[in-house]
């Protein structure tokens, strides 16, 4: 069962040409060309990304974002911690191609401890990337605190 969402706001692009091709968003905001990267047998041509980097992009935005309330919300100020995200792309057991997502949360201002339990409450209860991944993704964070 999906659970329903109370729409706030809506972000629209449009990839023409797949992974070897353009994206953009409606609004002009984001405009790229992909190609396939040459790990993956493509030419990986220079000034190009990827569907993943724009996820990875997206993902560490939005858990950053997500760190930042639950940090708010306990009075702690998460607001400067980097996250990075690393979307990797493989082959499936299965067949066809699946992701795996690390994320790395390091913010020397906040004890170890304590930025885990904001990452965890941030990837269990807030962060929509982490809800839209969860049983199907395989996503793994690590902190570094100090």
């Amino acid at each position: 069962m999906v659970d329903a969402i109370k729409p706030v706001f809506t972000a629209v692009a449009t990839a023409t040409g797949g992974r070897n091709g353009h994206t953009s968003a409606a609004d002009g905001t984001v405009s790229a060309d992909l190609s396939v990267p040459k790990e993956m047998g493509g030419p990986g041509k220079p000034g190009t990304t990827t569907p993943e980097h724009l996820f990875a992009a997206g993902y560490a935005a939005c858990f950053g974002g997500a760190l930042d309330f639950v940090g708010r919300q306990r009075k702690v100020n998460a607001a400067g911690a980097a996250v990075t995200c690393a979307a990797t792309i493989g082959p499936r057991e299965k067949g066809g191609f699946g992701l795996a997502v690390r994320l790395s949360v390091v913010d020397p201002t906040i004890p170890t401890a304590t930025l885990k339990s904001l990452a965890d409450e941030a990837h269990e209860k807030i962060c929509p990337y982490s809800h839209a991944t969860r049983g199907n993704v395989d996503v793994q964070i690590t902190v570094e605190g100090g």
